[in-house]
């Protein structure tokens, strides 16, 4: 875990993506970009980014053990997860931990198996790029499939919103051969997005 800003009462811990592939774990480019684009923007909140031991969905639990050291560790009585694709799983998992108030999940994979009785009187929030959608060989999650996983949330007691953005892609950033971080389309509004929510969460006026 890695920690951008001072904790203090509201901390936002994030979890990246996965793949079929049991491999060590990385930082996640969509979610390193969006916290230098947004922690600088909210400095009474720390972000603290997790790379999982192994980075794969074959081996979700240990992933979400990860998220949920992570929430402990960070040290703040009030946690929002903000969860990319595989991430929203993950997250939705961990959200048992009672520091956790709110999921943000963005391109969330939600599978139909996964238990959603952790966000009963919990937000989740959803954002999705509406050209994401998953082809042979690139990885991806159609706004379809996290509507439906949002709308069962909603059936079992979660507030919260689902919001599409139009033109968007599956992630929000990606990491150059040479490690420069290139935002992808949209990136701009996903952030403005994940900052509106964040402040909501933290009671930061605009």
């Amino acid at each position: 875990m890695r920690v951008t800003g001072t904790v203090g009462e509201c901390a936002v811990v994030c979890v990246n993506g996965g793949q079929h592939r049991e491999v060590d774990g990385t930082w996640s480019a969509s979610v390193e970009w969006l916290v230098g684009a947004v922690a600088p923007r909210l400095p009474t909140l720390a972000f603290a980014e997790v790379r999982y031991r192994v980075k794969s969905w074959r081996r979700l639990e240990s992933c979400v053990e990860d998220a949920r050291a992570a929430v402990l560790e960070v040290g703040a009585p009030r946690v929002v997860l903000l969860g990319f694709s595989m991430g929203g799983a993950v997250s939705i998992a961990a959200a048992s931990e009672p520091k956790v108030a709110e999921v943000v999940g963005l391109a969330p994979w939600i599978p139909d198996e996964l238990d959603l009785s952790s966000l009963r009187r919990k937000r989740l929030t959803v954002i999705h790029g509406s050209l994401d959608r998953w082809l042979p060989g690139i990885p991806g999650v159609s706004a379809a499939h996290s509507r439906k996983g949002f709308d069962r949330a909603r059936e079992r007691g979660a507030e919260g919103r689902y919001v599409l953005v139009p033109g968007a892609l599956h992630g929000v950033a990606l990491r150059s051969p040479w490690g420069k971080l290139l935002p992808l389309p949209k990136a701009r509004r996903w952030a403005d997005l994940v900052e509106e929510e964040l402040r909501r969460f933290a009671g930061v006026r605009t």
